[in-house]
């Protein structure tokens, strides 16, 4: 007998996540309706931007007036690397924080030029200072399950970054499976285990759909006790830094798994489809996902 939660929370990471390695240059004013337009579908929580560098993510150089121009609802996550994008973050009056490190060396060295040890030594002082801000710091972790140079992670590596970043006062780890590749009795297995180490900190999955088994990770994870997942209208996303890494998860295709297994998300389907509608001019690769196409189906039908 499966054992599944009533509710799940869902994050949204297209604005931030699903955007970033996209060719095209989305203008301000897009991204502010596809946020805007994917809040209103029920989104409660959902990363809109980074601080990043712009000379390597060009794609995110108005993280300032995003901030600024995007209205107040729920948490509203933004990714800060390191302490100058942190220093920004909080000029922006941001008060939720995202960090990430990968648990593959190569995978961060490639990244950002840090081994995962340095990257956890840098992080920490920036995180204290956070902390002692009241800001709520999630650690986002790749490469969790597979890296596309070393191959498949030791599990104890990936636990040993999990319980620095609890040790550093994190509220959330949003443990990631970057290229695609997890299955899901790895999966289970994992999520199993971080549930069991850290039962008082926030547990998001985040699934890549490279191999088209995202949905069967996320429906382990959610036997595993796991009821909150990282997803991106459209499918959008991909990693720069991790070739062959396909898009992160549809929002709309999780949102119909959860929808026809009772688990309630407060998230509409319809709506996030016209989400999808709004940005999918704007973006480079064409959006597929199963049910986006049944919506655009639908539409057609009707005119």
């Amino acid at each position: 007998m499966f054992i599944l939660p009533k509710s799940v929370t869902i994050i949204e990471v297209g604005p931030r996540d699903g955007l970033q390695n996209n060719h095209n240059l989305v203008a301000e004013n897009d991204k502010i309706e596809f946020i805007h337009l994917l809040q209103e579908a029920g989104i409660k929580e959902m990363e809109i931007t980074s601080f990043v560098s712009p000379k390597w993510v060009p794609q995110m150089a108005d993280a300032a007036q995003i901030v600024a121009k995007t209205r107040k609802i729920g948490r509203q996550f933004v990714l800060a690397p390191n302490e100058k994008g942190a220093t920004l973050a909080r000029e922006a009056h941001v008060d939720s924080i995202a960090v990430f490190v990968g648990v593959s060396n190569s995978f961060n060295k490639k990244n950002i030029n840090r081994s995962t040890k340095e990257s956890m030594d840098s992080l920490e002082p920036v995180i204290a200072k956070l902390k002692r801000e009241q800001i709520f710091v999630r650690a986002c972790i790749s490469t969790a399950f597979y890296c596309p140079y070393e191959g498949k992670m030791d599990q104890d590596d990936v636990l040993a970054v999990c319980e620095q970043f609890v040790k550093m006062g994190v509220d959330e780890l949003s443990v990631a499976d970057t290229i695609g590749m997890a299955n899901p009795l790895e999966s289970y297995t994992l999520f199993t285990t971080l549930k069991e180490q850290f039962p008082t900190t926030l547990l998001t999955a985040h699934f890549h759909d490279t191999r088209k088994m995202a949905l069967a990770n996320i429906f382990a994870a959610l036997q595993a006790g796991i009821d909150r997942f990282d997803t991106s209208a459209g499918g959008l996303g991909g990693c720069p830094f991790a070739p062959g890494a396909t898009g992160n998860v549809a929002t709309e295709d999780v949102v119909n798994m959860l929808d026809r297994l009772g688990i309630q998300t407060g998230v509409d389907i319809e709506k996030i489809c016209e989400a999808v509608e709004c940005i999918e001019k704007h973006v480079s690769q064409p959006i597929e996902t199963g049910m986006y196409k049944l919506y655009k189906n639908k539409k057609c039908q009707r005119s």
